[in-house]
């Protein structure tokens, strides 16, 4: 399953070993290059040395992207799980980088967005797709996403932004339980 990030590196992986593919599950990603303003933006600002200040120094992921991205804030033993995770300036640059590549992945995206039709497309797939997400929103993506996969299952989480696994995680397990078994 890939989401985010996820989805890129996923079928990246996946483009290469699709003989050892039988379905794809994606939710709130992406794998062509950035083209909406949206995306652009985001890859700009947070590129900005204030904001690569805050993700190193402040932990601005975890402390407020993570709270954004969710319809419940998370309770304080999964916030301190997240914490762990991105605990000190050191354990940041992988995070600060991630918003950078999304414009800079540029020709790796491209390939995806052409190789991923023809050597996935015809493998089953399921979305399961936070409805208010405010990076991924439906009406860009999902068009997108049904055109690579023709043979889909799409399952709208209605109230789920965009960590659908923070806000929808048993309706996700059921959904991959009922596609693929």
């Amino acid at each position: 399953m890939g989401q985010d990030w996820g989805g890129p590196i996923g079928m990246a992986v996946s483009v290469e070993r699709a003989d050892r593919v039988r379905g794809v599950v994606l939710g709130n990603t992406w794998f062509w290059p950035a083209d909406t303003l949206t995306m652009k933006m985001f890859s700009r600002v947070m590129s900005s040395p204030p904001l690569q200040y805050a993700i190193v120094q402040r932990n601005f992921f975890v402390e407020r992207l993570i709270p954004a991205g969710t319809e419940h804030r998370p309770g304080p033993a999964v916030m301190e799980h997240y914490r762990a995770v991105q605990a000190g300036p050191a354990d940041r640059p992988g995070v600060a980088r991630m918003p950078k590549e999304i414009l800079a992945a540029r020709p790796l995206l491209a390939r995806l967005a052409r190789d991923v039709p023809v050597k996935l497309g015809a493998k089953p797939a399921l979305f399961v797709w936070g409805m208010k997400d405010f990076a991924f929103r439906p009406g860009p993506c999902l068009p997108r996403m049904r055109a690579a996969f023709p043979d889909h299952v799409l399952v709208e989480l209605p109230n789920a932004k965009h960590f659908i696994q923070e806000d929808a995680p048993q309706e996700i397990a059921a959904a991959i339980i009922e596609r693929f078994g």
